[in-house]
């Protein structure tokens, strides 16, 4: 029997997940998604076969899970209605929105819950995402299982054993996607000063980030070795990570994601009034 999960929320990224889960071979006739708008609902059944309800309390009742996709400035006002729908049911609770603690979402669901809180990233819409999961202490083995399934249908999953560390994950990987398209960007506008069409320019720079992540992933080295094996001595690989390293690369990278780290647990404090 597969559990009946509700996606509270019919964005992008709960889209993302249920339409990975469905490819992947879940049932669609156990997925619901919720929305105020009957117009956002509509093409979602057609493409993926889900049932859709306007109404949050009426698909919680029914849910063995309950994911939380909506943006965190609304989340209370979302979660206090479905309390008492929630308190009777006791079902998992899956919050993909950044920024709000476990026990936030458990005090506005009425308490005594298993929560599971997962860090997305924006490449989970096309099937390559990153996400970080951190599962409260109410959370059993089964459920905690049944999440990470969840999750692996858009891409890889890491737990971590800390709630706070989902800081950390936010400033490697759910920012990260934006560090690599700064990093293209920049490129594309070099190759275009050194005499390259705009458009030969960025396809060569974002195939080249493409194929250096898949040799990464697949190689038995690590990055520092696969580096190496680029750069000939005394040769212009060998010059430009020379330039990159004067230039203190690696201190503004983690200067960068400090600052991530830190917005990331002031998000908390602020969404969680």
């Amino acid at each position: 029997m597969h559990k009946t999960i509700a996606f509270i929320g019919a964005g992008n990224m709960a889209s993302a997940i249920f339409g990975g889960m469905i490819d992947g071979g879940y049932p669609a006739a156990a997925i619901i998604a919720t929305s105020p708008d009957e117009t956002m609902l509509a093409p979602l059944r057609e493409r993926y076969g889900i049932r859709t309800q306007t109404d949050n309390a009426t698909a919680v009742s029914e849910a063995d899970v309950v994911v939380l996709a909506v943006k965190p400035q609304i989340m209370r006002q979302v979660c206090e209605p479905l309390r008492k729908t929630v308190q009777d049911r006791k079902p998992l609770i899956v919050s993909v929105a950044a920024g709000l603690e476990a026990a936030t979402l458990e005090g506005w669901l009425g308490g005594e819950l298993a929560v599971i809180r997962c860090m997305p990233n924006t490449p989970s819409l096309v099937g390559a995402g990153a996400s970080g999961l951190f599962a409260n202490s109410r959370v059993s083995a089964e459920q905690r299982e049944l999440a990470g399934e969840l999750l692996s249908a858009v891409g890889l999953v890491e737990w971590v054993e800390e709630e706070a560390l989902l800081n950390a994950v936010t400033a490697v990987s759910g920012s990260g996607p934006a560090y690599f398209f700064l990093f293209f960007e920049a490129m594309e506008e070099a190759g275009v000063k050194l005499g390259l069409p705009r458009e030969t320019a960025r396809r060569l720079a974002l195939q080249t980030g493409f194929g250096a992540a898949s040799m990464a992933l697949q190689s038995e080295h690590e990055p520092a070795q696969l580096k190496r094996n680029v750069m000939s001595p005394q040769g212009a690989t060998e010059r430009a990570i020379q330039h990159f390293e004067d230039a203190e690369l690696r201190q503004i990278v983690e200067g960068a994601m400090q600052a991530c780290a830190a917005r990331a647990q002031e998000m908390a404090k602020d969404f969680g009034k």
